[in-house]
């Protein structure tokens, strides 16, 4: 990161550039990155930059990628944060709330749709085999997702002790995750502080090598930063963050249903840091264990709804979400209860990625070369492969294995599965998605469709219940 930003003390011109995009062909542009954002992160920034950068040319490699670094620094999904920034960039804050809102709205109503025939048709025989399929594929890309990550990561055996770190934590000692990517940031800050070079594992690219663009090096002049504007940005977008949650906490009172998922995935939106996978063992741990909204089964079905679908993978927090008011629904209609359950979990979760862009941008627009910043991206980074394979491992254990025990040794305490209640088609169903998508690199949807396929057959040839 440090050589694509090195040019933070060179005098920036204050213009606004006369780029020519109107917000109608913006529009149609976002509209239809929404619709090709499968794929998980990598997958979604890819599309942005082929359409923005290569085919669109709206801004440069260069600024394309800083604007990725402060987002991957973010809670919350990169991608829609990063479709947010340059949203912004190009047309204000009504572009980045356009750009962003469009990016999850194919999501939200993909996922609302699955929600409603899981909870009126999730224990029908072919609907469960079709998510028994799902589990399947959703645990090879898991997989695939630590080593993928690790590969990019882990540079040196600083890093690696970091990750090591990070799944021992979780795994072993029940450490909260919010409090193991904070220790890993701080340690990555003071190392790319200190200018140690095993934190400076970046490498961009430069703004000079493209000046081809639309948008132009200069900076816009809504992106200069101003204490007076980010006092506004910060006043308006926390009243509409928090105001739904205190509306429910006065109303309904803490216990309600509707404002534990206010508060929940509010607590979530601020320490989503590395998107999904690195969250859901935290969410899964606490939406299973503590409140009782899902069982362990239905959240890797979540995931597997919110990986065929389009958006960020933290859809998922709908489903759980929608579930979780579906069955404490009091006095409404179960489906209305779960509808809007899922919608509250969307608003918290969104919201805040609004505010950190608007709140932020401007002041990292005019930051560059900041190698503490750097370090920090690298050490969270590497601790984010951890808590992967802590999920990983979670999500084969609930797969594969019927019965599972609690094991509590000292500080230790994890879960183990019991080796006989093995279950062999799952066991099969996901090696055979490991080696289709290690072995023969064939893509994660053509696996999910499959591995789906396949659970059907199982089902109607008597295979599984």
């Amino acid at each position: 990161m440090s050589e694509t930003l090195q040019n933070s003390n060179q005098p920036v011109a204050k213009v606004v550039p006369n780029h020519g995009i109107s917000l109608a062909e913006a529009f149609r542009v976002w509209l239809r990155v929404a619709a090709l954002s499968f794929g998980g992160p990598a997958g979604q920034i890819a599309v942005m930059h082929r359409i923005l950068v290569e085919e669109k040319r709206w801004i440069s490699e260069g600024r394309f990628l800083h604007a990725l670094n402060y987002c991957m620094l973010l809670p919350g999904p990169e991608a829609q944060q990063l479709a947010t920034y340059v949203g912004w960039l190009m047309h204000r804050t009504l572009g980045g709330i356009m750009a962003g809102g469009l990016f999850i709205l194919p999501g939200i109503v993909a996922i609302m749709g699955l929600s409603w025939i899981y909870a009126l048709y999730g224990k029908v025989g072919i609907v469960a085999a079709l998510f028994f399929g799902l589990k399947a594929a959703v645990l090879a890309i898991v997989l695939e997702a630590v080593v993928r990550i690790g590969k990019r990561a882990l540079k040196n055996r600083i890093l690696i002790g970091i990750a090591a770190a990070a799944f021992v934590a979780i795994f072993f000692l029940d450490a909260p995750f919010p409090l193991i990517i904070l220790a890993a940031g701080l340690i990555g800050f003071c190392g790319g502080r200190a200018d140690l070079p095993e934190f400076q594992v970046g490498g961009h690219g430069n703004d000079a090598q493209d000046n081809d663009n639309l948008l132009g090096e200069h900076l816009p002049s809504h992106a200069s930063p101003n204490i007076r504007r980010s006092a506004r940005v910060a006043t308006i977008w926390l009243t509409l963050w928090f105001t739904p949650i205190l509306a429910l906490l006065l109303i309904l009172g803490r216990d309600d249903v509707f404002t534990q998922i206010a508060i929940f995935f509010s607590k979530m939106a601020m320490v989503t840091f590395g998107g999904a996978y690195a969250v859901l063992a935290y969410v899964a741990q606490q939406a299973v264990e503590t409140y009782g909204w899902l069982r362990p089964g239905e959240m890797l079905d979540g995931l597997g709804m919110a990986e065929t679908t389009p958006g960020p993978l933290i859809m998922v927090l709908q489903f759980v979400g929608f579930m979780a008011a579906f069955r404490e629904a009091g006095p409404l209609h179960p489906l209305l209860a779960g509808t809007l359950g899922g919608l509250l979990a969307t608003w918290v979760t969104f919201a805040p990625c609004f505010l950190w862009i608007f709140l932020g941008a401007p002041y990292i627009e005019i930051l560059r070369g900041n190698r503490a910043l750097s370090g920090a991206l690298s050490a969270i980074t590497a601790a984010v492969v951890g808590v992967i394979l802590n999920l990983a491992i979670w999500f084969g254990i609930h797969t594969i294995f019927r019965d599972i025990r609690p094991v509590e040794w000292g500080l230790l305490e994890f879960d183990a599965p019991l080796w006989g209640s093995v279950d062999l088609w799952a066991l099969l169903l996901s090696g055979a998605a490991v080696v289709a998508m290690f072995r023969f690199r064939i893509g994660m949807l053509p696996t999910l469709a499959a591995t789906s396929i396949i659970g059907i057959v199982l089902y109607w040839a008597g295979m599984i219940a």
